[in-house]
């Protein structure tokens, strides 16, 4: 496989990932919300919560998503095996 190849692997790899870890954050803000403090807020106040616990997701993925690429940059040699996406390279 050929350096742009595996970027675009890489992409689309990440990007699943992200979505998957997004997904998996909003099911669990969800269910500790409905379970735990849903019950304690009056009615008219309960779904506000969901508007919260979708951006917490969102930053949460991207926590989640930016600490693995921090730790995988720094195990695997990046200009070996992908090329660059923007810009040239420079010398």
């Amino acid at each position: 496989m050929n350096k742009k190849l595996n970027t675009l692997l890489f992409i689309l790899c990440a990007t699943l990932f992200n979505v998957l870890v997004t997904v998996f954050c909003f099911a669990l803000f969800s269910f500790l919300y409905i379970k735990f403090i849903m019950p304690l807020l009056p009615e008219a106040n309960r779904y506000w919560g969901f508007a919260l616990i979708f951006i917490a997701s969102i930053v949460a993925s991207f926590l989640v998503y930016r600490a693995i690429i921090k730790y995988l940059t720094n195990k695997v040699d990046v200009e070996r095996y992908f090329d660059q996406i923007f810009g040239k390279k420079r010398g």
